[in-house]
C-alpha cells in the first residue's frame, strides 16, 4: 500500500519512482505482473465454477432428495466438459474486464461496493441459518476449538494458513499495491491495513461458520479439501428444507467473494499496461481480457482433454499454476516488497514510515524498525521453506 500510495503508479513504475538510481528493484515489478497473469490463468476457472453452480441451483439442476452419487456426478460431468467450463470462465473474464474498462470509480469501486454489501448480507443470512440446524454446535466446536490430535503437522498447518493469508490478500504480486496508488492520504496505512485484514478475516471465519455446522448436521466428511465446496456441500443442500434456495444463495456468496479477487487482479494488469505502454483504459481492457481468456484455456483443458498432463511434482495444470503463485511468487514477492521498504538499499525505512504514517490513525513507531528488518523477513522465509517442503 505504501509503495503504491507514494508513487501513484503500477508495479514496475512504482519501483522506478522510489528506488535509488542504478538499483534494479523494478525487475520484481515484472515478476509481480507475471504473478497476476498466472493467478488469472486458473482463478478465472474456479470463479467460473462458483457462478456455474449458482445457476445450477437456481435453475433446479440439483433436486430435493438427490443422491450423493448423483450430486457428485454433476461436478465430475462439469470437469469433463471443456465447453461448459470454458463458457463460465469466459463469462468471468469478460465481466471482470468490462467492469474495469469503465474506470476505477464508476466501474470497479461502484460494483465492489454493491457486491460487498450483498456479500455481507448473504453471510449473515447463511450463518444464522446454519446455526438453526440440528447438530450445528458440534460443527462449531470442530471449527473453532483447537485440537492438536487433529493436526498431523503443526508447522504444516501454520505454513498453509500463512500461505492462505498471502493468497487472500494477493500480497507480493502488486494487487494490493495498485489499490494503494488510488488511496487518499486521509488515513494511516497501519489503520487501513488493519481494516482490510479484519474484514477479510471476518468473511473467512463466517464462511466456516456457514459450512461446518451444515456438514456436521448432515453427517458429511469435512476434510475433503476443494471437493468439499462442489461435492459435499451440494449434497447437504439437496437434503435440506429449502435447499435449492440456500444452495443458490451460498454459491452467489462464493461468486461475489471470488469475483472480487478477479476484478482486483484484472485492474492491476490493466493499470500496468496503461502505465508501461501508454494504452487507453479501453485498449488495455480489450488486450488484457483477450490475453487472460486465451491463457486460461490450459486450466480448463487440464481436467478433460489434457487430464494426462502432469507438471511440477506430478501436479495437474491448475495445481501447478497455484503452486507457482501461492508457494513461490506470493511469499518471495512479499519479502522483496518488505526489504525494499525497510532497508537502506531500497526505499529506506524512514521514507516508508513517513508515507505509512501520513493521515489519521495508528502509526508505525520508530522501534518497529527491527520487527520489519529482522522478525518479518525470518518469518516469511520460514513460511516459504516450509511451504516448499510440504
Amino acid at each position: 500500500l505504501a509503495v503504491g500510495r507514494a508513487s501513484r503508479k503500477s508495479a514496475v513504475l512504482a519501483y522506478r519512482a522510489l528506488e535509488k538510481p542504478g538499483t534494479k528493484w523494478h525487475i520484481h515489478g515484472w515478476f509481480a505482473i507475471a504473478g497476476c497473469v498466472l493467478l488469472m490463468m486458473y482463478y478465472t476457472t474456479v470463479s467460473g465454477w462458483m457462478l456455474n453452480y449458482f445457476f445450477k441451483f437456481a435453475s433446479g439442476t440439483f433436486t430435493p432428495g438427490m443422491s450423493a452419487e448423483a450430486s457428485g456426478q454433476v461436478f465430475s460431468d462439469m470437469l469433463a466438459n471443456p465447453g461448459e467450463m470454458g463458457l463460465w470462465m469466459a463469462v468471468t473474464v469478460i465481466a471482470g474486464t468490462l467492469i474495469c474498462s469503465i474506470g476505477v470509480q464508476k466501474g470497479l469501486e461502484r460494483v465492489s461496493k454493491v457486491m460487498m454489501g450483498a456479500l455481507f448480507v448473504l453471510i449473515v443470512v447463511l450463518a444464522v441459518h446454519s446455526f438453526t440446524l440440528s447438530g450445528a454446535g458440534e460443527g462449531i466446536r470442530f471449527y473453532l476449538v483447537p485440537s492438536l490430535k487433529n493436526v498431523s503437522s503443526l508447522g504444516g498447518v501454520v505454513a498453509a494458513a500463512m500461505n492462505q493469508a498471502f493468497f487472500t490478500l494477493s500480497l507480493g504480486i502488486a494487487a494490493m499495491e495498485i489499490f494503494g496508488s488510488y488511496m487518499s492520504r486521509e488515513h494511516t496505512l497501519l489503520g487501513e491495513g488493519a481494516r482490510i485484514c479484519g474484514l477479510d478475516t471476518f468473511v473467512a471465519i463466517m464462511a466456516g461458520l456457514i459450512i461446518f455446522p451444515a456438514c456436521f448436521s448432515y453427517g458429511v466428511e469435512v476434510t475433503a479439501g476443494p471437493s468439499l465446496i462442489f461435492v459435499t456441500l451440494p449434497n447437504v443442500f439437496v437434503n435440506m428444507a429449502g435447499g435449492r434456495v440456500w444452495g443458490a444463495l451460498f454459491f452467489l456468496f462464493m461468486t461475489f467473494a471470488s469475483f472480487s479477487t478477479v476484478i482486483a487482479v484484472v485492474e492491476n494488469i490493466m493499470a500496468s499496461c496503461m502505465d508501461l505502454f501508454g494504452w487507453s483504459r479501453k485498449k488495455a481492457a480489450v488486450i488484457s481480457g483477450a490475453a487472460i481468456l486465451l491463457l486460461s484455456v490450459p486450466c480448463v483443458l487440464g481436467y478433460n482433454l489434457w487430464s494426462n498432463v502432469h507438471l511440477i511434482g506430478g501436479r495437474d495444470v491448475l495445481d501447478t499454476e497455484d503452486f507457482l503463485v501461492s508457494n513461490i511468487l506470493l511469499p518471495l514477492g512479499s519479502l522483496v516488497y518488505l526489504l525494499f521498504c525497510v532497508t537502506r538499499w531500497g526505499w529506506g525505512f524512514d521514507n516508508y514510515r513517513a508515507e505509512a504514517n501520513e493521515g489519521k490513525g495508528p502509526k508505525i513507531a520508530p522501534w518497529m524498525k527491527w520487527v520489519f528488518r529482522i522478525v518479518l523477513p525470518v518469518m516469511i522465509l520460514a513460511i516459504f521453506i516450509i511451504g516448499l517442503i510440504g
